[in-house]
């Protein structure tokens, strides 16, 4: 008799960038009302996966300088082992994913939660996450602002540059 196979919970945890000040300047700035900028990382297998300038990183759950998230999603459950997912994170560290890939607009954490979370779930992540950066260059000021927007690398500080060794004994 085979044993079933174990859920794992899956969430998004999101993180408002700006601490607010996109809610209150986007209109003024962008003529459009933004709720954030969005930071999103991956729980799974109890750690929070995130991918920036550096590449894929880990760290506790709320582990990194943000702090705890603004907002939780849950993304359902995964039968994939926590094995098979950090040989999946390696191998996307490893290609799409290494730390010089990494572009603010068309490269970034929330293209990364959004592979990932199809990859366990099945599931894409919110679209409002998504969507942000096509919304900003909409805007004659995102596209005034482009070219200096694209040479910023953000690198959440406090978690660990991920590696196929982290978190095994």
């Amino acid at each position: 008799m085979e044993e079933p196979l174990a859920l794992h919970p899956v969430k998004l945890y999101v993180y408002d960038l700006s601490k607010g000040m996109a809610r209150r300047l986007s209109p003024l700035m962008l003529g459009k009302q933004l709720d954030g900028i969005w930071h999103t990382s991956i729980i799974v297998h109890k750690d929070e996966f995130f991918y920036g300038s550096g590449g894929i990183s880990s760290c506790a759950p709320g582990g990194t300088l943000l702090g705890p998230p603004d907002t939780v999603v849950d993304l359902g459950n995964t039968e994939v082992t926590e094995e098979i997912f950090l040989e999946y994170l390696s191998s996307l560290g490893e290609s799409a994913f290494r730390g010089e890939s990494y572009n603010l607009f068309e490269h970034n954490c929330n293209t990364f939660s959004n592979e990932v979370a199809q990859f366990l779930t099945g599931k894409k992540i919110p679209s409002y996450i998504t969507d942000l950066p096509s919304e900003v260059l909409a805007t004659p000021f995102g596209q005034a602002l482009r070219p200096l927007l694209d040479s910023i690398q953000i690198q959440p500080p406090g978690g660990s540059t991920f590696s196929r060794h982290n978190g095994q004994s």
